[in-house]
């Protein structure tokens, strides 16, 4: 999911579409969407990853708000989709 949303965004493609022209299919048979797909995934395959584990659902939530303030995370957007 992260791959594909870094590939919208290098694609400039960044709404999601509900319709065949522009589903998910149709965007990775694309070739441009295609390669950046493949690039993203790469890049992500690279990453250090880190984690904290925190099994209260409130705790976990606030702990994830927190951390994307404070990190000015680009991707948590919090939006729901």
């Amino acid at each position: 999911m992260f791959a594909f949303r870094l590939a919208r965004e290098q694609t400039g493609r960044l709404e999601a579409a509900y319709n065949k022209k522009d589903s998910r299919k149709a965007l990775q048979a694309d070739p441009a969407f295609a390669a950046a797909f493949s690039e993203a995934k790469a890049r992500i395959r690279k990453m250090d990853l880190r984690f904290i584990e925190e099994h209260d659902p409130l705790k976990q939530a606030l702990l994830e708000i927190y951390v994307s303030i404070v990190l000015a995370t680009p991707h948590n957007d919090f939006n729901t989709h």
